[in-house]
Order: structure tokens, then C-alpha cells, then sequence
């Protein structure tokens, strides 16, 4: 240790002390806010329904192509050619006629005068300039330069429009015709409303309702008239035998009276709903016999009860293939067969009616006259009580 220079500064144990320069910057106290500290936030809780999966981090949208630095199409061509020659000067505007000297009316004007105009010079063409071809760019179009500037033309040298042809004459007007008979007014579309304030006009609409009442009168009329008026003209009905019909007597022997009572009782035993049974043996002089049985009472169908009856008597009978037979009255229904009884041949026909059922069985008659005996025979049997 030189003299004048100062001992070092020893610490409380013993230890060198930095300099100030070189002491550790000692951490300063927090400044007091007078506020207490924030906590960290606590995380969020799902809400109900939501997936416990974390949701991947969106991507990041594409970059844009307005965001990219531009690039110069041209950089590298060669646009030293394309220096265009500047156009040619416009031509000069000719001056316009000096206007003539004004003196005292003293007449009718002159004419105006017209000075011609000096011919036009001709217009010098633009050279075509040749320009080199450079190659365009790989990436890149090149469009070919023009060849020149169109000119247009000057109004002096512009053709005059060629004057219009004038309009033809209109032709002359049409005699008047006589009015044809117009169709009525058409009604408005569907769906159109008429403006506010006005009432649509209503559309007079054609009745049917009589063509639908006369339907429902012939409907509800006509058919029971059409079926009613045969049962009301032939129920309800009464039957006797008469001694005598035309030719033919009734026979009062104890044989004949016998054969009478069996088919009563076959009849009334077939049609046990009859009101009243009758039966009898007629015979002519000649040997023709006529047996003759049947009943009364209301049938609602007389064709299904003649069908039925042939039936009823085909076994007794022998009979062959019935045929039908016209009577000529409405809801009257014959039939008639020949078959065999007795060892000889007979025909039997039935006409039923709503009021009444007549068989007969002829000897020695053909079937044609069978029938035409049988209608002629229940014409003066069976009667009719018309109230």
C-alpha cells in the first residue's frame, strides 16, 4: 500500500463492498394502488348439451390475392419498339366568306351569293411504321400492337345525306258498313276485383233446380206409378166357374168332382198364401177336356211364379222345354209346354197376374191354341174388385 491511498472499506464480516457503480439494483417496493389484487379468471363451465371436446382451432383464411405483391408483367420484355410516332397535325380550318355590303331596300333580295369552297388538298397517308417482333413472356399474352390511328373525317368533306322520299298519300276513307249484331259483353276474368267504390255487376246464373225437381218427380213418381198401377188394376181378384164357356160344359160327375178336389188341394198346398182356390173339368161334345185349377191373391213377382209353376208340374206332366207366351197386358205372365197324361198327349199353360194364378190342361189342342183358350177362359173366370 502506497502512502495517500485509503485502506478498503471491509463490510461487517469481513467482506469487500462493490462500488456504488457496481451494486446490484436493489428490486423497488410496489407502489400501494389502494385496490386489491385481481384474481386469475376460473374456467368456464359447459353449459348442458355442449361436447366436452375441445373445437379445433379454426383455420386461418386464405390469403388473398390483393394481399400478394404485384408482379410486373413487362419486366423483362422489350418495350423499346414500342414508341409510336406522334399524329399528324390537324389541317388548317378554312376562313368563312366575307359577308356582303347591306344597302337600301329598294326590291325585292337578291339572291344570296354563294362562293364556292376551294378544293379540299389531299390528306398525306400515315406511313405504316414496321415494328419488331419481340417475344412475349412465357406466363403472359401479348396482345399485337395497332398499325395506326383511325381519322376521322372532317365535316366539310361529309357526303350530304340523300333527302327522304316523300310519305305516299293515305288512302282514302272506307265506306261505312252496316253494324253487325255484336256478342254480348264477356264477363270479367276469374280472380279480378273491381276498383274500390265499384260494385261488380252479378252474372245472372241459369236455374236448374226444375230440371232437377222434374228428375226427382219422375224418379220418385214414375217408377211407382210405372209398377203400381198393374197391381192396383189386378188385386184384389175373385174366381168362379161358370157352367158353360163357349163351347165347353163343366162336368158335375163324382169322378170330375173327385179330380177337382185333389187339385185344390195341390194348389193350396203349393201356393198356401192364396186367398182362395178354385178347380174344375170342362168337356166339349167333340171329346176335347179342359182341366182347369188356380187361386187368388197378391203376387209381387207372377213372372218368377209362372217360371215356378211349369217347374211344379214337369215331373206330374212330362213336360218338355217351356216357351213363353205374350199376353199383351202388363204384368200378366204366361207359359206353355207339352207333355203326356193318360197315355196322350196334352198341353199345359199357366198365366199368373199380381191378383190371381190359372193353369189349364188341353187335350187334342195344339200349344197355339191352348194359350189363346186359356186367356179367353180367365177373362170370364177371374174378376177384378176394383175400390
Amino acid at each position: 500500500m502506497f502512502p495517500g491511498d485509503e485502506p478498503p472499506a471491509v463490510g461487517p464480516q469481513g467482506t469487500r463492498m462493490f462500488p456504488a457503480d457496481e451494486r446490484p439494483a436493489e428490486p423497488s417496493a410496489p407502489r400501494w394502488s389502494g385496490s386489491a389484487a385481481v384474481p386469475p379468471p376460473k374456467p368456464r363451465k359447459r353449459t348442458w348439451g355442449e361436447s366436452a371436446e375441445i373445437p379445433p382451432v379454426p383455420a386461418p383464411p386464405p390469403e388473398q390475392p390483393e394481399h400478394l405483391t404485384p408482379v410486373d408483367p413487362w419486366a423483362d420484355a422489350d418495350t423499346g419498339g414500342w414508341d409510336l410516332p406522334p399524329p399528324p397535325p390537324p389541317p388548317p380550318t378554312l376562313p368563312y366568306p366575307a359577308a356582303p355590303s347591306t344597302r337600301p331596300y329598294s326590291g325585292p333580295p337578291a339572291p344570296p351569293v354563294h362562293s364556292p369552297a376551294p378544293p379540299e388538298p389531299p390528306r398525306p397517308t400515315p406511313p405504316r411504321v414496321a415494328y419488331p417482333a419481340a417475344p412475349p413472356p412465357a406466363a403472359y399474352p401479348v396482345s399485337p400492337p395497332p398499325a395506326s390511328y383511325p381519322v376521322s373525317p372532317s365535316p366539310a368533306s361529309r357526303a350530304p345525306a340523300p333527302a327522304r322520299p316523300a310519305p305516299p298519300p293515305p288512302p282514302p276513307p272506307a265506306p261505312p258498313r252496316q253494324r253487325r249484331a255484336t256478342a254480348p259483353p264477356a264477363g270479367p276474368p276469374p280472380g279480378q276485383q273491381a276498383p274500390r267504390g265499384y260494385a261488380p255487376t252479378p252474372v245472372r246464373r241459369r236455374r236448374r233446380w226444375p230440371w232437377v225437381l222434374l228428375l226427382m218427380l219422375a224418379c220418385c213418381c214414375g217408377c211407382p206409378a210405372y209398377y203400381g198401377v198393374p197391381m192396383a188394376s189386378q188385386y184384389p181378384a175373385e174366381a168362379s166357374l161358370p157352367a158353360e164357356m163357349a163351347d165347353l160344359r163343366l162336368r158335375d160327375d163324382n169322378s170330375s168332382k173327385a179330380t177337382a178336389k185333389q187339385l185344390e188341394a195341390d194348389v193350396r198346398k203349393a201356393h198356401w198364401l192364396a186367398e182362395d182356390t178354385f178347380a174344375g173339368v170342362y168337356a166339349t161334345p167333340a171329346g176335347k177336356r179342359v182341366t182347369i185349377f188356380g187361386g187368388t191373391g197378391f203376387r209381387f213377382t207372377p213372372e218368377s211364379d209362372a217360371e215356378d209353376e211349369i217347374t211344379r208340374l214337369t215331373g206330374q206332366y212330362s213336360l218338355g222345354e217351356a216357351q213363353v207366351v205374350d199376353t199383351g197386358v202388363r204384368g200378366r205372365h204366361q207359359r206353355c209346354a207339352v207333355g203326356r197324361a193318360d197315355g196322350q198327349d196334352v198341353v199345359v199353360c199357366t198365366s199368373v197376374d199380381h191378383g190371381s194364378i190359372a193353369t189349364a190342361v188341353f187335350t187334342r189342342l195344339s200349344l197355339d191354341d191352348s194359350a189363346t183358350l186359356l186367356g179367353t177362359l180367365r177373362e170370364q173366370m177371374v174378376t177384378t174388385n176394383q175400390k
